[in-house]
């Protein structure tokens, strides 16, 4: 077993890849750059800077996989994704469907999101909800270096459009550039573990839709995924101190969703809590709710969720999006 960050560990996975497919190249701005490992060793034909042209080049994506290639293209910030979505959701998404699967575009759009640093609601949004409502998209959101590696390996080899996510507060190469460029009074409210972790020395890839139930607890249920994950493990470990055992399901993608395992948890424990980074409203939160009503289960449900546009200002910030405070105290009434 090795040690690896949570960025390393994507890339080292993505050089894997690249090295057994030569069909896999990465785009996108300054990536020779920010992979400068991936580029010394795949060269600029596999690893080819692009304009700030998020539209072109997410298109240019969509039509290499169409022709056999796997392009990986990196947006910058899934809120950028925004001026290039008709490529992803109009296109990519749908081509297997239309076409009676003789076509397909098995491309990887890898992007960082997540707040936590006072970036506010145009550069700190989630938006998995919103990409994983569309049929034929997969939606992957890992929260530690070994699934980080694990899923990416497995979102090359798979034969349709997949949306990788990137949490930036546990991404050593988001978090050092948060730290620079006159940010030295900005606090970024970082997860004391995730950042870093043991890999594996060769990469198998994980397969979409698996959930991972990181702690059990008796009492309460809690289903999160990405940065939630640790903010869930550290409100878990502070209820216990006050004797009440919440569990931890990390669910690793949106889509596919890990219904079973959801289902199974909150059987068990009558008492669900989501923890979303996402939007409240119309995502995630809901589709959870409706799946555990649907299987019959009767339990209480409560979710901690980003209810409103993300403000600039740390202090208000911190009070939109979920953290341990609000994790924990959402607990406590869940438990009675």
């Amino acid at each position: 077993m090795r040690k690896m960050s949570f960025s390393e560990a994507i890339d080292d996975a993505l050089g894997q890849g690249m090295a057994a497919d030569p069909r896999v190249l990465l785009l996108g701005e300054d990536v020779q750059g920010l992979h400068g490992g991936l580029f010394l060793r795949f060269g600029r034909q596999r690893v080819r800077n692009t304009p700030i042209s998020e539209a072109a080049f997410l298109g240019a994506a969509v039509a290499a996989s169409m022709a056999g290639l796997r392009p990986v293209a990196e947006i910058m910030l899934v809120d950028f994704l925004a001026v290039a979505v008709d490529a992803l959701l109009n296109h990519a998404s749908k081509l297997e469907t239309f076409s009676g699967g003789r076509w397909q575009a098995p491309l990887v759009v890898r992007t960082a999101c997540g707040g936590g640093y006072g970036d506010g609601g145009q550069h700190e949004q989630s938006l998995w909800g919103w990409l994983a409502h569309i049929p034929g998209l997969s939606v992957v959101v890992p929260s530690t270096p070994a699934d980080a590696g694990g899923l990416m390996l497995a979102a090359l080899e798979l034969g349709s459009p997949v949306v990788f996510m990137e949490h930036k507060l546990i991404s050593s190469i988001w978090l050092d550039f948060l730290g620079s460029g006159g940010r030295d009074t900005v606090t970024f409210d970082v997860p004391p573990d995730g950042e870093h972790g043991r890999v594996p020395d060769r990469w198998q890839p994980i397969p979409l839709g698996q959930a991972l139930l990181r702690k059990k607890g008796s009492d309460v249920t809690i289903v999160t995924l990405g940065v939630g994950v640790h903010r869930a493990l550290q409100a878990s470990a502070e209820l216990e101190k006050q004797g009440l055992s919440a569990g931890v399901l990390d669910l690793r993608s949106v889509s596919p969703l890990d219904k079973a395992a959801v289902c199974q948890e909150v059987s068990r424990t009558g008492r669900l809590l989501v923890v979303d980074e996402d939007y409240e409203g119309f995502g995630l939160s809901g589709e959870l709710a409706a799946i555990v009503l649907e299987a019959g289960i009767s339990c209480k449900y409560a979710r901690v969720c980003t209810q409103t546009t993300i403000p600039f200002a740390r202090r208000l910030e911190d009070e939109t999006l979920p953290n341990v405070a609000r994790i924990g105290a959402a607990c406590r009434k869940l438990a009675g």
